[in-house]
């Protein structure tokens, strides 16, 4: 069984959300007047809801996933559960404790349980899914065939696991990261004509595409089938953003993202990554970043959406509240973490030739 250090690389981006999804909007901090974990005294709640207990259940059933995957072989199975319960439970703790600094957020006892029933769900399928993942079951054969080894390449893959997390933001343009005006709290931009922002949002999802499949292509292994990989990830992407739309707004406007801007620079996308797959890898990392600083550039000039204003307009966040602040986040960063890891890469490669 082989150690994992994607799994640690996932586990510690997943860590990073809950703590930011936890403590959102991270504003406001002030003196309660009672201990931290008063909360834990609490009387049992009078109301709870289901869609409350399963955002916490599920929200760290993936902490308890990944981190037993990420300490095997090291420790026994049993111990790895044990581990992820410990673990999670004082992180979970922790960061209830913080919330009670937060005027916005009220903790309790019952997240924490929650959250410790998720996360020893799921330790419990790590463990049984590690002999298939790490012992050189048919998948883990198919990470070693496809893609580079090491310590580099498993960062590289945990970014794009997080450009496709970041589709999950209804506000942004298609592929459009690096948008930092709802950071920075700019005033909205003067309205254009819909024939200029259709050729703003064709280059932004054209570039961004672009960057991402070069990106994606420079961590494959030699022979690996290119096209079928980008083909799967373009999907994957595209039904993240279906989804997002489906269940952040309404049924109805599952496809309002698919704007005529959207259509073109998807078409143009794919025609120029698979041009470009015939560059060598060196050529690649260079050009992704290129591209990557330039979206970035042109989706923070971009006007307002013609399209999507109607419907953001009467987008009720409600629950979604903290989850929607998240992949805002992550969409507004991303493309400067992943410009500094294309830096890094080709340095990387340019000394010793290999991502290990």
């Amino acid at each position: 069984m082989r150690e994992s250090s994607l799994a640690r690389f996932l586990l510690l981006a997943h860590v990073l959300l809950v703590a930011y999804a936890t403590l959102h909007p991270l504003s406001g901090w002030r003196d309660p007047g009672v201990a931290p974990f008063a909360f834990l005294a609490a009387p049992w709640p009078r109301y709870l809801t289901g869609f409350d207990l399963g955002a916490n259940f599920f929200g760290y059933a993936p902490y308890g996933f990944l981190f037993v995957l990420a300490v095997r072989p090291s420790w026994s199975a049993g111990m790895a559960v044990a581990l992820a319960l410990v673990s999670g439970g004082a992180l979970s703790l922790a960061l209830e404790a913080a919330q009670s600094f937060l005027p916005a957020r009220v903790p309790s006892h019952v997240d924490v349980l929650a959250n410790v029933a998720g996360t020893a769900a799921g330790a419990v399928a790590g463990a049984f899914a590690a002999p298939r993942l790490l012992g050189g079951g048919s998948l883990q054969r198919a990470r070693l065939e496809i893609f580079e080894t090491g310590a580099w390449s498993s960062l590289g893959l945990t970014l794009v696991g997080l450009w496709l997390f970041a589709q999950l933001n209804p506000a942004s343009l298609l592929f459009g990261t690096g948008d930092l005006r709802d950071l920075v709290a700019a005033a909205a931009g003067e309205r254009h004509d819909a024939g200029l922002f259709v050729a703003i949002e064709a280059g932004t999802a054209a570039a961004n595409l672009l960057a991402v499949g070069l990106l994606g292509s420079a961590l494959t292994c030699p022979g690996a089938p290119l096209r079928l990989l980008l083909a799967a990830l373009l999907a994957s992407a595209l039904a993240v953003r279906t989804l997002a739309f489906a269940v952040l707004m309404q049924a109805e406007h599952a496809l309002v993202w698919l704007t005529p801007g959207a259509q073109l620079g998807l078409a143009c996308g794919i025609v120029l990554v698979v041009a470009a797959l015939r560059l060598p890898r060196g050529g690649r990392l260079a050009l992704a970043a290129m591209l990557l600083m330039a979206a970035t550039v042109l989706v923070n000039v971009a006007p307002p959406n013609p399209y999507l204003a109607a419907t953001l307009k009467v987008w009720e966040q409600g629950h979604f509240l903290n989850f929607n602040g998240l992949t805002r986040l992550v969409s507004a960063l991303w493309p400067f973490a992943a410009m500094g890891y294309l830096v890094l890469l080709a340095a990387r490669r340019g000394r010793d030739g290999s991502l290990g």
